[in-house]
Formats: C-alpha cells, structure tokens, sequence
C-alpha cells in the first residue's frame, strides 16, 4: 500500500546535517512513498531547516540497490544502507521495494534574510510552517488565512476570496507578519544575524 508524502519530510539530525552538508542528496524509504509536491520543507531538531525540490524519485527492490544509492543517501556502500535500513525499520527483506527521493536543496533556513519583510520565505511556506507548528497560537481566522496562503494562493486572491475585497491585503499581511513573528519568537525559525560593519 503506497504511502503518500506531502510537503513535509522528516529526517534524524545525523541526516540532517548530512543533507545541509551536500553529501547526501537523497532519502531511501522503505516501501512505495509517493510525492504530491514537488517541493517539500525537510524538518530536523523539531525545526524546519530547509525546503528542497524533489528532483527524482525511483522504486528498487531492496537487493537492486547500488552504491551509488548508497552513497546519494549520504552512505559510504550498499551494505552500509541496508544495515541501517534494517536499524531504522526492522526486518528488511531483499524483496521488499524502496523509494528512493533525490532532493536538491533550494532554501536553507538558516540563511533567512533578515532584511526582507518576511525573511526571504514565500507566504506559502510561512502558511504551511504555521499551520504545523502554530496552530494552538492562532484564531480560526488566521488559521483559514495561511491554510489558503499554504496553498500557493496570492495574498491579493486570499483577501478577495476571504474578505470579499482585494484591498484587504494588509489584513493578509499583517497575519503573515504575526505567524512570523511567532515562529521566531518559539524558535522554530531563526533569522540569520545581522552584522552590521563597524
């Protein structure tokens, strides 16, 4: 039975790093995982730390893997991979099917701009990170608002949609700001510092 894998993909902190380091460039799970976006945010240490592009995915059996998939995934051989296949999910057979998502990263969160308004980050993905993280902190109002925002909607369509009129963008905005402002102040997104030159 396929597993469907939305915007968000997991990853244990030794991945993480890896990932950010650019020596692994892709996540082998086990079983049929299939993309609905072609974009996904990767979340480590009970944070997002980046949003990556889905460049490949591929479906081997567990003995049709390679070393090079071994090494795309941030190991040094294929014996490596299986053995940790094995710790993360238990019994691995030869049989069983993999996927395997190639990513290339496009945003890394620790780079955020601290001068842009709203760090650098689309409305979508600020829509997306506060309805995973935030949701206990926000009216129901706000909550619809970044739901249509996390679905790539324009703030000038949400606020016709929602408000019945396109000039109620600040309304929008200011939503926008304050689930920034939130993530932040939790310390789920943190602004890169801005070193002025003395």
């Amino acid at each position: 039975m396929p597993v469907y894998l939305r915007r968000h993909i997991m990853m244990r902190g030794e991945y993480a790093r890896l990932l950010l380091s650019g020596q692994k460039r892709a996540t082998i799970r086990l079983g049929k995982v299939i993309p609905k976006y072609d974009e996904v945010i990767i979340h480590s240490w009970g944070r997002p730390i980046a949003k990556a592009k889905i460049t490949k995915v591929t479906y081997k059996k567990v003995r049709e893997l390679t070393d090079e998939d071994a090494k795309k995934d941030g190991f040094n051989s294929k014996e490596e991979l299986i053995k940790e296949l094995r710790r993360v999910y238990g019994d691995v057979k030869p049989n069983d099917l993999v996927t395997i998502i190639e990513l290339e990263i496009i945003q890394r969160f620790d780079e955020l701009i601290p001068e842009d308004p709203y760090l650098g980050l689309k409305p979508a993905d600020i829509g997306r990170l506060a309805l995973r993280y935030l949701r206990n902190d926000l009216s129901n109002e706000e909550l619809k608002i970044l739901e249509e925002l996390g679905k790539g909607k324009s703030i000038r369509q949400v606020a016709k949609e929602l408000t019945g009129s396109p000039l109620n963008r600040g309304r929008v905005r200011s939503i926008l700001r304050r689930a920034l402002a939130l993530l932040i102040k939790k310390g789920i997104i943190r602004p890169k510092e801005n070193k002025s030159r003395s």
